[in-house]
């Protein structure tokens, strides 16, 4: 019977992460930036360990690999539209991009064929963010055009899309909306996904299965302006996460912009306020150390924590909108005009 309980505990650490990561300690990046003429990007996700997908705001997608190599690289113009792109997701089958502004709408890329999978017509309309729960169920978000936030849903790979109805969302406050600085307005973990928004009110809004149903979590990160609020989300498992932001036209402004969550976004606390990182355009946990180091880039630099995101270290002072992980020691980000790859030591 102790035998068996071993093994099973085993099995379970592999999944469960039982041996204590030590964070790395003074930490250094090397820096690979590869220069993309007229366009800015905001919106980059991993494909493998050699390359990351893009969209740009000229209409521009495609694939850039570790060596600078340009992979299907095309501009969409619809009619005499010329997508701006902020919003980026893909599947094993596709890639989706989504237009941030009036008309919204969002392109299937799928064996060099380009279709548009969701039209929508509002002069309020602004996308921010989207993700894919898995294969099949996907998700994006924008700002209000009703008294809720616009959430689109996917239930068939994006295929289709459909705007979830007022009726079954939380309402907003007035002056809530959010903020497209870096494809990072939404975190997911298994069925869970939290959204953020900025302006007037700073909240979480949070499903637990898929966008079925909705909560809504207030957060102490500043407020009470129109470009104030979280600008970013991640959550290293369904319990542990971090909000960062503050307001873009006080970018050496540090009040109250970074928060943290030990219980699935019911509660945050502000972590080193008044140090930077200043303002925040995007903040995500390095994969397999336990939520315990976490990276946030801006226009002011790059920072790194080794305690969950309760204190920080300048490590370049590089600027970029936005960064993702392929591994512990490997990341991308991007910026006006660059892609870059990013080494950690």
């Amino acid at each position: 019977m102790i035998q068996k309980a071993t093994v099973i505990l085993s099995i379970l650490c592999l999944f469960l992460e039982c041996n204590e990561y030590t964070p790395r300690e003074n930490v250094t990046v090397s820096i690979e930036k590869f220069k993309m003429d007229s366009t800015s990007i905001r919106a980059i996700e991993i494909l493998n360990d050699t390359s990351v997908v893009y969209a740009g705001s000229i209409g521009d997608i495609g694939i850039i690999t570790s060596s600078g190599k340009l992979i299907n690289t095309v501009k969409i113009i619809t009619d005499t539209i010329i997508p701006h792109f902020r919003a980026l997701a893909y599947t094993k089958e596709a890639v989706f991009a989504l237009n941030v502004g009036n008309p919204a709408l969002l392109y299937k890329y799928h064996n060099n064929a380009f279709e548009i999978v969701y039209k929508e017509e509002n002069e309020k309309v602004f996308y921010d963010s989207m993700k894919f729960f898995d294969e099949l169920n996907g998700i994006a978000m924008g700002d209000p055009t009703d008294n809720c936030l616009s959430i689109l849903i996917t239930r068939n790979g994006g295929k289709t899309w459909g705007k979830m109805n007022c009726e079954n969302l939380p309402k907003v406050e007035e002056g809530e909306a959010a903020f497209a600085a870096s494809n990072t307005n939404i975190a997911i973990v298994g069925e869970n996904a939290w959204i953020v928004t900025g302006g007037l009110k700073a909240r979480v809004f949070h499903t637990a299965d898929m966008g079925l149903t909705w909560e809504v979590f207030n957060t102490p990160i500043v407020q009470g302006k129109n470009t104030t609020g979280i600008y970013s989300v991640d959550f290293y498992n369904e319990k542990q996460g971090i909000i960062c932001g503050g307001d873009f036209t006080d970018k050496f402004g540090n009040f109250a912009n970074k928060a943290i969550t030990v219980d699935g976004g019911k509660t945050w606390e502000v972590v080193s306020e008044n140090v930077e990182p200043k303002y925040v355009s995007c903040v995500q946990y390095v994969p397999n150390t336990q939520g315990k180091e976490v990276f946030a880039v801006s226009t002011n630099g790059i920072f790194y924590s080794k305690n969950y995101g309760k204190q920080w270290e300048k490590v370049s002072d590089e600027g970029f909108y936005t960064i993702r992980f392929a591994s512990s020691t490997t990341a991308w980000l991007s910026g006006n005009e660059v892609i870059a790859k990013m080494t950690i030591k």
